[in-house]
């Protein structure tokens, strides 16, 4: 009988059994960036999904990028991030992932829907019950001047001085900054080096900035138009979702002389767990939130104000970093709520009355305008009129608007109480005065469903801050960590964008992998010509 040959030790057969296990990939969070991550350790990394795991605390997807509600209970949006054409990161991303019915990508959907939908405002300000077309900016010579230096003024320079401290006075009176600040969420105390960044990321948008000319928006809310596709891509493809886990800690391990991540502690239904990370995973960990401890309030009451201990953002950015400076500061953002909190609000109306006196006062059509801000408003309040329908699924007789207050703690002008103690009915009905709807407001107050939020740390990342408070995303003697998110550091981009997010998920996911691939180049204008002339005459008013 004839013995059967000997299996070499390098056979498939004995090698499928030997082999190391595949890399774990743990991402913390379950906004945008650990869904672009998720899809770019995929699509470029060759990662199975199935290997990838998403930890989120909360019981849904999509973080700060949120939409939900229903016509009966009224819908809510915490917030709206504009796209303009230069978010390169973004449209590569969404360039792969289809739109939820599969009819095209995600960015040819939204490509297409801005070519048709063009933002255009006719009444970017509106005052004394009066639309202004194409404001005048405003600024002086000397404003003009310091806008100038900021552009190339080095940032260590700038260090953690503010707004205020770059310009005179008279300068948060021009109708430039109530449109920029309202536009970027700004105020005078936050970063003049995000503000610098801001000037130069978006130098080609100042000529037609009067007009928002050029500011793109998804064909819905940014939850259905982006988040919804992207999670059933990543569901096709086996990625694991964790929701209500929070991860309260790290822990570390050194490997080759470098900080290697061993461990995720986290609460499961408020029971507490580890999960075991060996030196062939990765960990990616987005820092911080901006819309941490958000609040809602009702039609008839205001939102109570949350604090940071509500969540696990903050915490476990401020566990992991005591005693690694290297893992930045998060104190010089959580730690002043009274200077990055503001109210947003959703409306839902019922009746078509609002929405027909709107574009009657603006000449915009739903989708076309852009913001609407009240710059006599003591608020400093602006809405926002989206294209209907924003929800996919909501009814035809219904429609939805969304606004917001950059000044909280001030008495309104027709409602004499800060916008932070005011319910959806007392938002509405300054609103209203505003517009100088008086006639109809009666019928419109009981026909819609206004929901305020009060988020305390929305502009958290514009807080005035220093080399070394942001970490880097791969962080120095680390091994298999990164970080993500709107509170790490990358250099000439601006926070507060979907764009920076993703471009840190990308970058992120990069190094890690050890891939020759790198993001695409962060858009500067300031070293073009034409688009500096260009924005030399919008500055000085020119032709308008």
């Amino acid at each position: 009988m004839a013995t059967a040959a000997r299996t070499p030790a390098s056979s498939p057969a004995i090698s499928a059994h030997t082999r190391d296990p595949a890399p774990q990939v743990y991402l913390v969070g379950g906004g945008i960036a650990s869904l672009a991550a998720a899809a770019f350790m995929i699509r470029d990394g060759d990662v199975f999904g199935q290997n990838i795991t998403i930890l989120e605390e909360s019981g849904k997807i999509g973080g700060s990028l949120d939409g939900a509600g229903s016509p009966e209970q009224g819908y809510v949006l915490r917030g709206g991030r504009m796209l303009e054409s230069k978010y390169l990161c973004t449209f590569g991303l969404f360039g792969s992932i289809p739109t939820v019915d599969e009819s095209q990508t995600v960015t040819q959907e939204t490509l297409r829907w801005n070519e048709t939908m063009k933002t255009s405002s006719k009444s970017r300000l509106f005052r004394d019950g009066q639309r202004q077309t194409a404001p005048r900016f405003g600024l002086s010579e000397k404003h003009i001047l310091t806008i100038e230096r900021l552009v190339v003024e080095p940032e260590a320079l700038l260090g953690r001085t503010d707004i205020a401290e770059q310009f005179d006075g008279a300068f948060f009176h021009t109708d430039f900054w109530f449109m920029w600040c309202t536009t970027f969420a700004f105020q005078p105390w936050h970063s003049a080096v995000e503000f610098k960044r801001y000037l130069a990321r978006f130098v080609h948008m100042v000529d037609g900035f009067d007009r928002l000319r050029g500011i793109m928006r998804t064909a819905y809310n940014q939850y259905d138009s982006l988040v919804r596709p992207l999670r059933k891509w990543l569901d096709e493809r086996g990625v694991r979702f964790e929701l209500n886990t929070r991860v309260t800690d790290l822990g570390f391990k050194a490997h080759d002389g470098k900080k290697c991540v061993e461990r995720i502690a986290v609460l499961r239904a408020g029971i507490a767990g580890e999960i075991a990370v060996s030196p062939r995973d990765y960990v990616l960990v987005t820092l911080g939130s901006m819309t941490e401890a958000s609040s809602l309030g009702t039609m008839e009451k205001a939102p109570v104000p949350g604090t940071k201990q509500e969540g696990g953002a903050w915490t476990l950015w401020e566990t992991i970093a005591s005693g690694r400076p290297e893992f930045g500061r998060p104190a010089v953002f959580a730690d002043h709520a009274d200077k990055s909190r503001w109210v947003s609000f959703t409306t839902t109306l019922h009746q078509p009355t609002f929405l027909r006196l709107v574009r009657n006062l603006t000449g915009n059509v739903p989708g076309e305008g852009g913001l609407i801000t009240f710059p006599d408003s003591a608020w400093l309040a602006s809405i926002v009129i989206p294209h209907q329908p924003h929800f996919i699924g909501q009814p035809e007789s219904v429609d939805v608007l969304w606004g917001y207050g950059l000044a909280v703690d001030r008495p309104g002008d027709f409602v004499r109480k800060p916008m932070a103690e005011c319910s959806g009915r007392e938002i509405m009905t300054e609103v209203l005065g505003h517009l100088r709807i008086e006639a109809e407001a009666a019928t419109i107050l009981e026909t819609c469903t206004c929901i305020p939020c009060m988020m305390p740390f929305i502009t958290s990342q514009f807080l005035p801050r220093a080399k070394g408070d942001r970490p880097a995303v791969l962080p120095d003697g680390t091994h298999n960590l990164a970080f993500m998110g709107q509170f790490c550091e990358v250099p000439d981009d601006v926070v507060f964008t979907v764009e920076y997010s993703i471009r840190t998920a990308q970058l992120a996911v990069y190094g890690l992998l050890d891939l020759q691939l790198k993001p695409p180049s962060v858009y500067k204008g300031k070293f073009d010509p034409r688009v500096l002339l260009k924005a030399f005459r919008a500055l000085h008013d020119f032709a308008k």
